[in-house]
């Protein structure tokens, strides 16, 4: 039984693991001039006015103690958390998803709403017409899984890996 649940098994998952999942058993390693800056699969703080923001991390994007914040929406601490959020924010109209943290605090994705309110300020920043940084996001869109699962969504970390490739400034 140690052999079998020890050994066999849990090289059989391995195994399958990198047939089916490559990417994501590899860690989903994003590159850039050769070396590693970041993994598709768990968000990153990004605050510099030039790059798009993710979802808000209550545990600061710090993988080891992942989890939600656990306030409730009357929770005068979240009330202050979230004016703090929205004013960064010159809209009236936020999307929910920059405002509050995901349920890991870890999510790399932001909505396709999300990404084109902000792309306004990274034009702004970055020196080129919200046209074209619009054509970047509209371009990076990922759709539902299968074809129905989940929501279109935008990973953030790609994005601004994007943005430095196509707009370096």
């Amino acid at each position: 039984m140690t052999v079998i649940t020890g050994i066999v098994y849990p090289f059989t998952v391995w195994c399958c693991g990198r047939a089916v999942f490559k990417e994501q058993s590899e860690g989903s390693i994003l590159t850039m001039d050769g070396r590693g800056v970041g993994a598709a699969l768990i968000g990153q703080n990004f605050s510099r006015p030039e790059y798009f923001w993710p979802r808000p991390s209550a545990v600061n994007y710090n993988p080891m103690p992942s989890g939600g914040s656990n306030l409730s929406l009357t929770s005068t601490q979240l009330q202050a958390a979230l004016k703090d959020r929205k004013a960064k924010f010159i809209m009236e109209t936020v999307p929910s998803d920059l405002l509050f943290a995901s349920g890991s605090g870890l999510d790399p994705h932001i909505s396709p709403e999300a990404a084109h309110i902000q792309c306004s300020r990274v034009a702004h920043m970055r020196g080129v017409p919200e046209v074209d940084i619009i054509s970047l996001v509209d371009a990076i869109i990922e759709p539902r899984q299968a074809g129905f699962l989940g929501e279109p969504r935008v990973n953030v970390l790609r994005l601004n890996l994007k943005l430095n490739e196509k707009y370096s400034k």
